[in-house]
């Protein structure tokens, strides 16, 4: 399996974040590792993150629900609502973490065919801060990180 870095914008719009990797594995085992609770499970979250639940409703509307255990052993969850869904090739939801108190955020994630390699792109956007915007560059990266190494095994 081969990547390439992830790149993330950070210029002065603090409210959208690109991440890039590309994989050696096909639109449809990257699709699926990102939509089958199972295998959500085995790769998501950044260093020290184990993801303790993964709950998808995959149809437009359908709900999804994520939880993260942090190595403070806090608990934090994801929740959100799709959009769009073109299997192998696109997702489009909503992003919610912890209470419902602050607007949604939207992500979306293309897996774009590069012969016999995918390239995962994340566009996660309506982020309050550059600070928010951040934190989930670190998350999408070492999510993207635990997605390879999940593959590679």
């Amino acid at each position: 399996m081969s990547e390439n870095k992830p790149q993330g914008n950070v210029g002065a719009d603090s409210t959208r974040l690109t991440v890039r990797r590309t994989i050696r594995t096909s639109q449809e085992r990257l699709f699926d590792a990102w939509t089958q609770p199972d295998q959500l499970m085995r790769w998501w979250g950044p260093t020290g993150v184990v993801c303790i639940a993964a709950e998808v409703d995959l149809r437009v509307g359908g709900q999804y629900r994520i939880g993260n255990r942090l190595p403070n052993n806090d608990l934090l969850w994801i929740d959100g609502e799709f959009e769009l869904i073109d299997r192998p090739r696109e997702l489009i939801y909503s992003w919610r973490i912890g209470p419902a108190s602050r607007p949604a955020e939207r992500v979306r994630v293309r897996f774009m065919l590069q012969g016999s390699m995918t390239e995962v792109i994340i566009e996660h956007e309506k982020i309050l801060t550059a600070e928010i915007r951040d934190q989930h560059q670190h998350g999408w990266v070492g999510c993207l990180d635990g997605l390879v190494k999940y593959l590679s095994a």
